[in-house]
């Protein structure tokens, strides 16, 4: 699995570092790790997808899904990013309209949370 996170604390907000690639394979330990923070309380999530080197559709799913668990959960989640490759999936999706998308992990922090943007259509699949 080239999948690496770890997470830390900053304040009422907890950053959760990705690196390598999320696809179908590591998509769901991807999902697990972020609901853990968010059962936790934690619902006030910072993805930083820097060192992402590939996400595809099943990535983009476990991501919408969580900014919705956190939503129901009084939080939100932000997304911090740099690399073409990742944030095109975003602008071809539409989903940067969706997310709160920011260059570094300081802008993230310092950014107040935004009023909930709209949701993509759900559909029956489960991300």
């Amino acid at each position: 699995m080239d999948l690496s996170i770890t997470r830390a604390d900053h304040g009422d907000r907890t950053v959760v570092h990705l690196g390598g690639e999320i696809d179908v394979y590591t998509a769901p330990f991807v999902r697990e790790k972020l609901d853990e923070q968010i059962h936790a309380g934690r619902a006030d999530l910072i993805v930083d997808l820097s060192e992402v080197t590939f996400l595809d559709s099943t990535g983009l799913g476990v991501l919408v899904g969580r900014l919705k668990f956190a939503r129901t959960r009084g939080g939100s989640l932000k997304l911090v990013g740099t690399s073409e490759r990742v944030l095109r999936v975003f602008a071809i999706t539409g989903l940067d309209k969706v997310f709160d998308i920011h260059p570094d992990l300081e802008s993230a922090l310092a950014a107040p949370d935004q009023g909930e943007a709209p949701m993509p259509p759900t559909s029956n699949a489960r991300h």
